[in-house]
């Protein structure tokens, strides 16, 4: 006899909450705001460790994240966020001191930071496992393109994907990361070179870049997505919805769907947000809350 299995008991892979966190005003700050799993961004809540922007974060142990790194001092201080959003005290920081990297998880509970730039060699393509306890691992050799100013997220439920970036020019090479934490090679880009966009998961098993800088001018921030699907190729150019902007961060929420928020517009900073939903699809603005800011960073959790 096969079990009943009620018509709305459909499970979704993704974590319920999200939370941005770090950045700059103009100040370095340590401010967070959380995310509901309606994708409802909260006030700001008081800041909790050393204040920094160009950091990275990502989730881990299946229902907490991790801020890292970051600019500052060229920093590789990490704060855990535990299953309920609270952000701990400063861990001591291992590996290459670093910022304008990224990160995401992999294997379904560990993380990933990757790449970025800082002292000599400036740019770098070096890696620091995260274990599904929170511990960042020593520097792993980098491979594929070194650059900074990239975003990654995961796809296909336990890959990830590095993405885009600055290597003195703009780029939209690609670097996969297998269910075991290692990265693969450059893949040719797809898409609209450019640097400082996020990147974060939706539909449970697949992925999306958006916004960024393409050029040196206040007109080249853009809105426009990339989506990757669950085997991790990336689409092409989808127009961007919402302000054109750069220096915004991305995570996941409700289980299945994402959103970008905040980052760099018109000269100003932002607060705004952009819902994504479980089909990818970018909605218009929704107004700000909390501090304007840009350089954060983002990740889900519980």
């Amino acid at each position: 006899m096969f079990p009943i299995i009620p018509a709305n008991s459909a499970t979704v892979s993704g974590n319920q909450n999200g939370i941005f966190g770090f950045g700059t005003d103009g100040s370095r700050t340590a401010v967070t705001n959380l995310v509901s799993n309606a994708g409802v961004v909260s006030t700001d809540v008081a800041g909790v460790g050393t204040v920094r922007d160009v950091l990275a974060a990502c989730e881990f142990g299946g229902d907490q994240g991790i801020f890292g790194f970051g600019g500052g001092g060229d920093m590789t201080e990490t704060n855990l966020v535990s299953n309920t959003g609270v952000v701990a005290t400063d861990v001591s920081g291992v590996g290459t001191a670093r910022y304008g990297l990224a990160a995401c998880s992999y294997g379904e509970d560990k993380g990933i930071f990757g790449y970025g730039g800082g002292a000599s060699p400036y740019y770098t393509a070096v890696t620091n496992l995260v274990s599904n306890a929170g511990v960042v691992a020593t520097d792993v050799s980098g491979v594929g393109t070194a650059r900074e100013y990239l975003a990654a997220c995961e796809y296909g439920e336990d890959k990830g994907i590095f993405g885009y970036g600055d290597t003195g020019s703009k780029v939209s090479t690609t670097n996969l990361v297998t269910n075991a934490g290692v990265v693969g090679t450059d893949v040719t880009g797809v898409g609209t070179a450019r640097g400082l966009p996020s990147a974060c998961g939706y539909g449970g098993d697949k992925g999306i870049f958006g916004y960024g800088k393409i050029g040196g001018g206040a007109g080249s921030r853009v809105s426009m997505t990339n989506l990757v699907s669950n085997a991790g190729v990336v689409a092409t150019d989808v127009t961007g919805v919402g302000t054109a902007r750069q220096s915004t961060a991305a995570t996941q929420y409700g289980g299945d769907k994402g959103i970008f928020g905040y980052g760099y517009a018109a000269s100003t900073d932002s607060a705004v947000t952009n819902l994504v939903s479980n089909a990818g699809v970018v909605a218009t603005d929704v107004t700000g809350v909390g501090t304007a800011r840009r350089r954060l960073a983002a990740c889900s959790f519980n």
